[in-house]
């Protein structure tokens, strides 16, 4: 009785968490459904085959991360709050509100970085990460394909990084809403670079991520190719840790994995822990380098 009374109250905000997203995608389907209309990078359909399988991951991402991060994020911001010296907090306190913004977002994206190139590196990882890379047709609506287990990891790896060195404060004030930005800001902007758009913008692309960076992060070109562009935002980080490519003339021919991924949402959800079982190796997909 006690776990169904639970539910009852979680209902509302959960029915609540559904709307919102189903308002978000109408919005960001209004937006990007014409663009990618009239200045498509290559030609695809609307509805393409795995259309409704990201819109399941839509949905699933839009309310699995958040129930998971809230407990580690809160726990790295009481221990922060705890072992940083109160000049730290009263320092920052002081900056401007756009240096914090900046300054947050940046040492988020690191964070990010090496969470994103750790789900390429790691064998165990990369299993939850292929689905994401799964996609043969990147578009929109690919931003949202990801296991929730990939999610949750990434996002920690930035949000930790924010919350550890005092960047964000919890108990109120405009620090708490940094990280929300921060989120939301990244969200959006992830939608854009999945986009199918042939968009450049010259030297600008150095400083911000476009589709034309991203979608090099997504080819199957060849093992010269693979495993770069892993910032979400700001490409100058690949640049400083050396996975930066951005060629000028040309654009990824093709995408998606060699590894072999379930066709539907439930496969491949389960398909992860299916091959992760205790005492067998994994095997290393193609994309990861083999040191």
């Amino acid at each position: 009785m006690e776990v169904v009374r639970q539910a009852q109250q979680h209902l509302p905000s959960l029915l609540l968490t559904i709307f919102r997203a189903s308002v978000w995608l109408l919005v960001l389907a209004v937006i990007f459904v014409p663009l990618e209309r009239f200045f498509a990078l290559r030609p695809q359909r609307v509805f393409r085959k795995a259309t409704l399988t990201d819109l399941g991951y839509y949905f699933l991402n839009s309310v699995v991360p958040g129930l998971f991060l809230s407990a580690p994020l809160g726990l790295v911001a009481w221990g922060a709050h705890v072992l940083l010296p109160a000049s730290v907090g009263s320092t920052i306190a002081q900056w401007p509100l756009w240096f914090r913004v900046i300054t947050t977002m940046v040492v988020g994206e690191i964070g990010f970085y090496w969470g994103h190139r750790w789900s390429h590196e790691i064998p165990l990882l990369w299993h939850f990460h292929a689905v994401h890379h799964s996609a043969e047709h990147v578009d929109w609506l690919v931003s949202t394909r990801g296991h929730p287990v990939d999610v949750i990891f990434t996002r920690l790896c930035g949000f930790i990084l924010i919350y550890a060195l005092g960047l964000a404060n919890p108990l109120g004030g405009s620090e708490s809403l940094i990280p929300l930005l921060v989120l939301v800001l990244g969200m959006a902007w992830g939608f854009f670079i999945h986009a199918n758009l042939r968009w450049r913008f010259g030297p600008l692309e150095w400083l911000i991520s476009t589709p034309a960076f991203h979608h090099w992060h997504h080819t199957n070109d060849g093992p010269a190719y693979v495993n770069k562009n892993y910032a979400p935002m700001l490409p100058w980080v690949d640049w400083i840790f050396g996975t930066l490519y951005l060629p000028k003339d040309k654009q990824p021919m093709r995408y998606g994995i060699e590894a072999p991924v379930a066709p539907d949402l439930f496969g491949q959800l389960l398909r992860p822990f299916i091959i992760w079982r205790p005492g067998v190796p994994l095997p290393v997909p193609p994309r990861i380098p083999t040191k």
